[in-house]
């Protein structure tokens, strides 16, 4: 016998658009949540518009919201407004991403919602929260990352921030906290039988992520320097180091285990071995001796090798090395797609072990209450 789904029953509204809120959702599919969407007429939500396509729907919203159901409503008529709320106030959680106060002004925000449904889960994810002086703000995630100070931390040859590698905010501050602070208030639901406003600040969960800069403050008062960090490019040990064909090394030999045989399997001088306090000779040293010898030699040095050091992958061979997947058993599907979904962070014990979403396509809100998606 199958075990039930964690989630299984429970009813999700999605009112939110682009990444946070629905990659919040979709994880809460995974886990068997219903999930329904409202999407504004006539396109959606913007990211149905993007680049590349699948068929009519772009790949990201696809990716992003497979299995869901989605339904065109204009929140500012009045008829589709109170459709709309009738189904706030069957729903075991609401997800919004407006800017502060717009889901209130529309007639469906937290105290509206919970007023007709007392044990709704609301989660609203913002740039800078709902009541902080910068609540109002437009922002995107680069933003964040420089209003945080994390932008500032890692710095290029020429001294400039180097722009990050994915949106770091809307991700690490706002879909994970979201999920977990969605999952936690559905917990204490069951013990109260309440449910709660959840305030999700990307911004300010982007302290998470500076946690050591927070300790060093903390202890010794003093601020993160620039590039000039354990772990952003202060020490030879945790370094990105150049090849000699234009690729890079990345090496995170902290352990003196491994930093011992990383320079012993470079064939670095004895002065290297004790870096403390030649810092900067050492960097410049190993970056003569790396930039002599390609990615490949590097990679066949270091194979079968426990030293930490690894040569920068490209996406496609990141996916050659199994490490990224582009098909799984779990399938995106719509007219003539069939395409791998996007790897689950629900454990494999949680999940159904294969699935089928389809790519929801952008249907009219229902007009009675018999047809209402939750009846």
């Amino acid at each position: 016998m199958t075990a039930p789904l964690p989630l299984e029953g429970i009813r999700v509204l999605d009112l939110s658009t682009l990444l946070p809120g629905p990659l919040a959702t979709l994880t809460l599919a995974d886990a068997g949540a219903d999930v329904v969407r409202i999407e504004r007429p006539p396109v959606g939500d913007e990211m149905r518009t993007y680049e590349p396509k699948l068929g009519p729907t772009s790949a990201n919203y696809a990716i992003l919201n497979r299995g869901k159901r989605a339904f065109a409503a204009d929140l500012k008529d009045a008829r589709s407004l109170e459709r709309v709320r009738a189904m706030a106030a069957v729903a075991d959680v609401v997800v919004e991403q407006f800017r502060p106060g717009v889901a209130t002004r529309l007639g469906l925000g937290p105290d509206e919602v919970r007023r007709r449904n007392p044990g709704v889960v609301y989660c609203s994810i913002s740039g800078y929260g709902q009541t902080s002086p910068q609540a109002a703000k437009a922002g995107h995630d680069l933003n964040y990352l420089a209003e945080s100070g994390l932008l500032d931390v890692v710095r290029d040859r020429t001294g400039s921030p180097a722009l990050p590698p994915s949106v770091l905010a809307d991700i690490a501050g706002g879909t994970y906290p979201a999920v977990v602070n969605i999952l936690l208030a559905l917990h204490q639901r069951d013990r109260t039988g309440h449910g709660a406003h959840l305030d999700i600040s990307m911004a300010h969960n982007l302290q998470v992520l500076a946690y050591g800069y927070f300790a060093t403050f903390q202890a010794s008062g003093r601020w993160p320097r620039p590039g000039g960090e354990l772990l952003t490019g202060g020490s030879p040990r945790y370094r990105i180091y150049p090849t000699s064909d234009g690729r890079h090394l990345a090496v995170a030999a902290l352990e003196d285990r491994f930093w011992q045989r990383f320079l012993q399997l470079v064939d670095a001088p004895a002065d290297c071995f004790d870096d403390a306090g030649n810092e900067k000779a050492v960097i410049e040293t190993l970056s003569k001796i790396i930039e002599m010898r390609t990615a490949a030699e590097w990679h066949a040095v270091f194979d079968g090798q426990d030293v930490c050091a690894s040569v920068v992958a490209t996406f496609s061979e990141a996916v050659t090395q199994q490490l990224v997947s582009t098909d799984s058993p779990h399938r995106v599907t719509g007219p003539g797609v069939d395409i791998g979904a996007l790897h689950s962070p629900i454990a494999a014990a949680l999940r159904p072990a294969s699935s089928s979403g389809a790519i929801p396509g952008l249907s009219p809100l229902p007009e009675t209450a018999a047809d209402n998606p939750w009846p």
